[in-house]
């Protein structure tokens, strides 16, 4: 599959994009120059020390504070925080482009999925560590047990209805909060699908799957996800196809 180009915003529907951020200073100008024009920045503070948020607002970004350590408090502070009809959600890490978000939301509007991931695509060796792509394979593979879905990445960019993801009532708040997404997005019958992206080298340490320690950590959230039973809530189809 090809990667989708940065569309022009005005022919795609403008959404907000959630960028949740633990000391990003570096890569933050960088990836808020990417932001499509007209489309609003959500940059999630999860208690950063290096003055990414005050970064991030003088560079026209929205700032939310987030006490509560953890990726998925800080997406789905965001996600609380965002108003446009679609949302989507990036790395503040510079290891993915935002500019490429309208042709994500475009799908979106035209029917194709509901949901849409993007599928990490290395443009370097190194970009994407060996232990985090094996944690990677082995949960694409109990979510395809748990949910029939055969997907080969769960990566953190991706867009969806802003009220379809609210009515999927979230609760993770750790590494688990973009497979739980998926797992209730599939219970509900909504079309999960993903497209191809590139995956560059990050800027700055990566606090997750940096290191195999934060890989097995995030790995063990996901599994207790899987381990959930099926949830299918009310209402959340007819949202996605409106």
């Amino acid at each position: 599959m090809t990667h989708p180009s940065p569309a022009d915003p005005a022919g795609s529907p403008r959404a907000d994009i959630v960028l949740p951020c633990l000391d990003e200073a570096e890569a933050l100008p960088r990836v808020l120059a990417r932001v499509p024009d007209g489309w609003r920045a959500i940059v999630v503070d999860n208690g950063s020390t290096d003055g990414s948020a005050d970064i991030a607002r003088s560079l026209g970004a929205t700032v939310v504070h987030e006490p509560r350590r953890g990726f998925g408090s800080a997406c789905h502070a965001g996600l609380l925080a965002s108003e446009a009809e679609y949302v989507c959600f990036c790395d503040c890490d510079g290891s993915l482009d935002p500019a490429l978000l309208p042709g994500f939301v475009r799908r979106l509007a035209d029917g194709e999925s509901d949901l849409l991931l993007g599928r990490r695509r290395p443009t370097t060796r190194g970009a994407w560590p060996l232990h985090a792509r094996l944690g990677n394979i082995a949960l694409s593979g109990m979510l395809r047990r748990r949910t029939g879905l055969r997907l080969t990445d769960l990566g953190p960019m991706r867009a969806v209805r802003r009220e379809a993801l609210l009515a999927l009532d979230l609760t993770d708040r750790r590494s688990g909060y973009p497979l739980q997404m998926v797992v209730r997005a599939s219970d509900a019958g909504l079309r999960v699908a993903e497209t191809d992206v590139p995956y560059h080298p990050r800027t700055g340490r990566s606090k997750v799957t940096g290191t195999w320690r934060g890989t097995w950590h995030a790995v063990r959230d996901m599994r207790a996800v899987l381990r959930r039973p099926p949830s299918a809530p009310r209402g959340v189809r007819a949202e996605a196809s409106r």
